[in-house]
């Protein structure tokens, strides 16, 4: 069954309200946040996704219930991937601990829109024209075979959207304490925690290439598709403070991720011929997994391996005078 729209209200309304505790707090907390601190608002998230899970589960089914468990779980396992490159920006832009947080609220906040935006035009575009799962089967395919052959992340140094904002917009040297803009000599000018919030958008925007056709392979009711998606997303920035220091150290996991791409992309080109029940793909890749958990704290990488953390850049950035 599809749900009324008193689901999409409800919903949409506890997002909105879990944003402005969000944001509340974070205001009021003008410093670090602990690693202990990030688990415990990780675990939060994490119990009130399951929560809304079981909600689904008792109103809708068994069936809807396990597809939005598989798709958060792959949205969420795929959202890690993300952590990845917001490590590599933040250490480029050496953006302070204390401004990061900020960031990333506003880089989910938009995030949220824009994934709510491409979900409805792919549900769309499915719906009307049944042949595009078969492109996006074998794209996701195509990108967990690619990713498992490409490893290595290019430098964000030399990544032509920076060299070009660089060259279209004025962007100051330094920052200005927490601000997107600071005004320098009578110019108003993008501080570097501008250009990191742009970067990560568009980190979101090409994930999220990946990332949506996989949970339309997982089931075609936007309504799943949408809310695991956005549950995943809320955690998505405890998670990052939890992990930003060890990530690296999770070096099996890019590998993974991208195997989970394969199979994805697999059960989409099937979904006509041999539909794969949603059971059975969440059961594989939780195994996927955990398999790759446990060989990366087993198992110690070299220096060399496609773990190492990423240089610093060699200039950091000073902080600009105020002169407003």
């Amino acid at each position: 069954m599809y749900p009324n729209i008193w689901f999409w209200i409800l919903f949409n309304a506890g997002v909105i309200c879990a944003l402005a505790i969000d944001l509340f707090a974070a205001r009021k907390r003008a410093r670090t946040r602990s690693v202990k601190e990030a688990a415990v608002w990780t675990g939060v998230w994490l119990l009130l996704s399951l929560g809304f899970n079981a909600v689904i589960w008792h109103s809708m089914g068994q069936t809807k219930g396990l597809e939005f468990l598989t798709g958060y779980l792959v949205e969420y396992s795929l959202s890690v991937d993300n952590i990845f490159v917001f490590v590599l920006i933040f250490s480029y832009f050496q953006v302070p601990e204390t401004y990061q947080h900020r960031v990333l609220f506003w880089g989910i906040l938009s995030a949220l829109i824009l994934r709510g935006f491409m979900i409805g035009v792919a549900g769309a575009l499915i719906e009307t024209f049944h042949w595009v799962v078969y492109p996006l089967g074998a794209f996701l395919l195509f990108t967990g075979l690619k990713t498992t052959i490409v490893r290595k992340p290019g430098a964000i140094s030399s990544n032509p959207l920076i060299k070009l904002l660089r060259n279209l917009l004025p962007v100051s040297d330094g920052y200005d304490g927490g601000r997107f803009v600071t005004r320098q000599n009578r110019r108003l000018l993008l501080t570097p925690l501008a250009m990191a919030l742009i970067m990560i958008e568009v980190t979101d925007v090409i994930f999220a290439l990946d990332s949506i056709p996989a949970i339309f392979g997982i089931t075609r009711d936007p309504f799943i598709v949408y809310t695991s998606n956005v549950c995943a997303l809320l955690g998505l920035r405890s998670l990052y403070f939890l992990l930003a220091g060890v990530v690296h150290k999770f070096v099996y996991l890019k590998p993974a991720l991208a195997v989970i791409l394969c199979f994805v992309g697999i059960k989409i080109v099937l979904t006509d011929i041999c539909p794969i029940p949603t059971a059975v793909s969440l059961g594989i890749i939780g195994l996927i997994l955990l398999s790759a958990i446990g060989l990366s704290l087993l198992l110690r990488p070299s220096e060399t391996s496609l773990g190492k953390p990423a240089p610093k850049p060699r200039q950091p950035a000073q902080p600009v005078a105020n002169t407003r």
